[in-house]
């Protein structure tokens, strides 16, 4: 039972285990409250067993125990056992606390040989308890003393610069840096280099991704782009006078101030010399001409205040840009801005453009690949990523040229909805809706149409031909279905009518006579396509052709007789009153060009002949007309009222 008891003690372990790492609660007071009860513990544990050794002995024999043996001052335990309890427990304890904290004899000390063994045990076990108690409040008074790291630090440090000679300046900046962190409570960033890097990265999102966004730098750029810079920065602070970057030297770093203010200078000959140009604010950049244009920096940087910065190394920024190239041209285009003439040129001829170049090509290439294959996921990332998807590759095909040829529908549907250029040709004159009626795809022809899509062919009477000549009826239907002009022609001015004739091809006739081709076209030579049907000697062809030769002729004189009627103009006379008013008591009347419409007739003769109560017109025999197109040229006309 009294092992089963001892097991508690586990618990009171995992007790203070969680008291310290609950950052709630002081480490230091949660350490020392640990330490006391370990030590109250052990000291509890020996004294029971004391008493208990001294118990186990028969009432004759207690003059030969320690506590029966006992005298202190005048007081005698012999009899122990009548004594009070708190008194034989505080006694024992004192016992147990002064044999751990001496050498183990003292006013009271064991008496028998059992005694004896037990004190030899349990000194020894004090020695190991006693520097794990001293060395553990040691640790906790002396651990974490910032001035004991700053002399040990700036101890080591003035050590290395006196080996090395550096320098009496150097030695000042040095030490005025490790003051600085000193007194300021500065934390290096070193100390998440344990954390996982995903959640550094949040880390830095969220210290420094406001403040990249409003570098006007990066003005326009990306939300990843940003993302991504914020991520690689580095924290730097600098001392007033201290100099960041240095005229005529090229630098590896870009610098954006987040606190404090800079000054742009410009040393002469002279040492002692130098001129204020400028002072930077917060959220200024340092050194982007050198980086982006590998030139020499013109001017001296320095700081005229406690300044903060954030660095990014030139290769980690280069690599940023050449992912997000699209991102890079807004940077090159934001650094041109209030740029000098002589800076202009310099960038234009850095090595970033030819980088973003480089990879604003290779990104296309990609894109056209996915589109070939179908990838819409990789697709859509290279689009994210800032892909053009209207570049197009050696042959001027774009990706919805490819996915349209394709006839990859998700691929066509995200295209579209990404707004790319609907109608752009590649170097052979063809549209993605060529592409995509080429090849029969008509869901994807049909969503180009949606989109706005037209089939604008250069050479349509080529294509046409191409397609009678090929005998593709499918094709040629879905051509002359997509408008294009069954009358175009092509280099000897033969219509694709004039192939289908002279290659005695009944269905392909039939679908362009359907379409409206004209019988009447000629070539170069003259020849109709039914003259060609005549040469080739198809008699139901020339039947064919014949027929549409008079249908298209009753047409075109149907239509002539509509041209000419709506061409012609007729005019009449329109006089006030009825046709069977005595002449002498009628009025003048007045001519007039016959209007579209009779009320329009109506209107214009009221007021020509002042006629108020006029509201219809009857011809010369007294009928009423009601339409204009029953007025004959020259026609008298008689303007009445209902009251007459």
């Amino acid at each position: 039972m009294l092992w089963i008891r001892l097991s508690r003690v586990f618990r009171v372990a995992e007790f203070f285990e969680k008291l310290e790492k609950n950052i709630r609660i002081n480490y230091l007071f949660t350490r020392i409250v640990k330490l006391f009860v370990v030590e109250l513990y052990c000291t509890h544990t020996a004294a029971c067993i004391f008493y208990y050794l001294a118990t186990t002995l028969p009432s004759s024999k207690e003059g030969y125990t320690w506590i029966g043996s006992l005298q202190l001052g005048d007081y005698s335990y012999t009899n122990f056992r009548e004594i009070d309890l708190w008194t034989r427990y505080v006694t024992s304890l004192y016992f147990a606390i002064v044999t751990m904290a001496t050498v183990g004899y003292g006013d009271i000390h064991a008496v028998n040989v059992r005694e004896m063994i037990f004190v030899m045990i349990y000194v020894s076990f004090d020695m190991i308890l006693g520097a794990y108690l001293l060395g553990n409040m040691t640790a906790l008074i002396v651990k974490g003393s910032k001035t004991e790291r700053f002399r040990d630090k700036m101890a080591e440090l003035i050590k290395y610069m006196n080996t090395k000679k550096l320098g009496q300046n150097i030695s000042k900046e040095v030490e005025r840096h490790v003051r600085l962190q000193y007194e300021r409570n500065y934390t290096n960033a070193s100390v998440l280099e344990d954390l996982p890097l995903a959640t550094r990265a949040k880390i830095s999102r969220k210290l420094y991704q406001q403040h990249i966004k409003e570098i006007p730098l990066f003005k326009g750029c990306s939300d990843g782009f940003v993302k991504q810079i914020a991520i690689r920065v580095h924290e730097e602070f600098f001392l007033p006078g201290e100099v960041i970057i240095e005229d005529g030297k090229t630098v590896d770093q870009l610098y954006f101030l987040c606190d404090g203010k800079l000054e742009e200078v410009k040393k002469y000959e002279d040492p002692e010399t130098q001129g204020s140009l400028s002072t930077l604010d917060t959220h200024s950049s340092v050194g982007e001409i050198s980086v982006l244009c590998n030139i020499p920096e013109c001017r001296t940087v320095q700081a005229t205040e406690l300044s903060r910065l954030l660095r990014i190394d030139k290769q980690a920024f280069i690599d940023i840009l050449e992912i997000h190239f699209r991102d890079g041209r807004t940077v090159i285009n934001n650094l041109l801005e209030g740029k000098e003439s002589t800076f202009r040129s310099d960038i234009m001829e850095s090595d970033v453009i030819p980088h973003i170049e480089k990879n604003e090509s290779e990104y296309a290439m990609r894109l056209n690949c996915a589109a070939h294959n179908g990838d819409l996921h990789r697709l859509r990332h290279f689009v994210e990523a800032g892909a053009d998807p209207n570049k197009a590759d050696y042959n001027g095909r774009t990706a919805l040229h490819l996915a349209a040829s394709n006839g990859y529908e998700d691929i066509v549907q995200f295209l579209i909805q990404g707004k790319v250029e609907i109608n752009i040709r590649d170097n052979f004159g063809k549209t993605p809706l060529y592409e995509a009626i080429k090849n029969s795809h008509d869901r994807v022809a049909s969503l180009l149409v949606n989109a706005g899509a037209s089939l604008s062919i250069d050479n349509a009477g080529n294509c046409l031909c191409e397609a009678v000549a090929s005998r593709d009826l499918d094709f040629l239907k879905r051509l002359l279905a997509n408008g294009i002009n069954p009358n175009s022609k092509n280099y000897d001015l033969r219509t694709p009518l004039h192939l289908a004739a002279s290659e005695g091809l009944y269905p392909e006739s039939i679908l362009l006579l359907e379409s409206g081709a004209s019988v009447f076209a000629t070539d170069r030579w003259g020849k109709t396509p039914l003259d060609e049907a005549r040469i080739g000697g198809n008699k139901g062809l020339i039947m064919l052709l014949e027929d549409a030769r008079i249908s298209q002729l009753s047409e075109f004189s149907v239509c002539l007789e509509r041209i000419e009627g709506k061409t012609q103009k007729k005019k009449c006379t329109v006089f006030p009153g009825k046709p069977w008013d005595c002449r002498d008591d009628r009025s003048i009347g007045v001519v007039l060009w016959v209007p579209q419409t009779i009320e329009e007739l109506i209107e214009t003769a009221k007021e020509q002949l002042n006629f108020t109560s006029g509201s219809f017109i009857l011809s010369g025999n007294g009928g009423k007309i009601p339409d204009t197109s029953m007025i004959s040229d020259t026609e008298k006309l008689f303007l009445a009222g209902e009251a007459q």
